[in-house]
């Protein structure tokens, strides 16, 4: 299944993709009255793990024929491309990006790679949803750069497991635009201060998220997912979480020996090859672009970049 927030005020609230179509539990209770049982929000949908899936599936098989058009009717159940989504987790408590972590994308940035695995915190206040713009900052407009990345989402509290034990703990996967200013890359190859990079990857809007959280049974294998992501359709990243240095089970039980990550917590696993900043000549994002993040079994992450005296 692939589940959503829709961009219903205050927050947003919990729907599923079913088809073209979506389905919004809060208007559908009186129709379905399971769904009066979904929590209002992602991350408790989240938390209720199994169960609450298996009671998602029930709703799901529930919608054709009359309860269908039913639906329709009152809204509930409407074109995807009509309806307005936010981040599937619009507030998750830890965004943790793994970073030099495709064997490609270190040969591309002639960086060396670590002897244990390597992240920061991306800043929650930099999460947008699927379509919302990217807004160029003033700083620093020149060299923004675009790293899709296919990201483990906790439907558990998560804290040292073991690697056979650590999917257990996962829900789903989503996807994630770590964009990047790139002004200070030279500093921090030269100085080695890991900061002047990660400053760069904070800014507003500068982590896309979504456009769902893919229900873990609709990916056989996450260690074999392949992802693209493009400029205006020119494709910058065509790579696979095959080329991943430690693969997601080992991410995991690793930065859970110190994180406690909760359900609707998003652990990213990196970027490939093919960033701007790594060609000859570099290619950076520029107003009027469109950045696309795209995985089979997850859909297309497509926002728009605007300059800031568009926004």
């Amino acid at each position: 299944m692939k589940l959503v927030t829709l961009s219903v005020p205050p927050g947003g609230r919990p729907g599923v993709v079913i088809g073209a179509d979506v389905l919004d539990f809060a208007l559908a209770a009186p129709i379905l009255p399971l769904a009066g049982w979904v929590p209002p929000a992602m991350p408790q949908l989240l938390a209720a793990g199994t169960e609450g899936l298996d009671l998602v599936r029930r709703l799901v098989d529930r919608v054709t024929g009359d309860i269908a058009a039913r639906l329709r009717h009152a809204k509930a159940l409407r074109p995807l491309a009509e309806v307005e989504l936010l981040a599937p987790v619009p507030r998750p408590g830890i965004v943790l990006s793994h970073g030099r972590a495709y064997k490609s994308h270190l040969a591309e940035m002639n960086s060396k790679g670590e002897e244990e695995p390597h992240a920061f915190m991306k800043n929650v206040n930099a999460i947008i949803g699927p379509g919302a713009p990217i807004i160029m900052p003033p700083q620093c407009p020149d060299m923004m750069d675009l790293e899709g990345e296919f990201s483990v989402v906790f439907g558990a509290p998560c804290h040292n497991v073991t690697e056979a034990e650590a999917m257990d703990r996962v829900i789903g996967y989503t996807l994630i635009n770590d964009v990047s200013a790139r002004n200070w890359v030279e500093a921090f190859q030269r100085t080695k201060d890991p900061d002047q990079n990660r400053m760069g990857k904070q800014l507003p809007t500068f982590c896309p998220m979504g456009p769902a959280i893919a229900t873990k049974d609709e990916i056989a294998d996450p260690d074999d997912v392949h992802m693209v992501t493009a400029i205006n359709g020119k494709v910058m990243q065509d790579s696979n979480t095959s080329d991943l240095i430690w693969n997601i089970r080992q991410l995991i039980a690793y930065y859970a020996r110190w994180y406690r990550f909760m359900p609707g917590d998003v652990l990213t696993t990196g970027s490939p090859a093919g960033v701007g900043y790594g060609r000859n000549p570099k290619v950076f994002m520029k107003p009027g672009d469109l950045i696309t993040v795209h995985v089979d079994e997850v859909g297309t992450l497509a926002n728009p970049v605007r300059a800031a005296d568009q926004a």
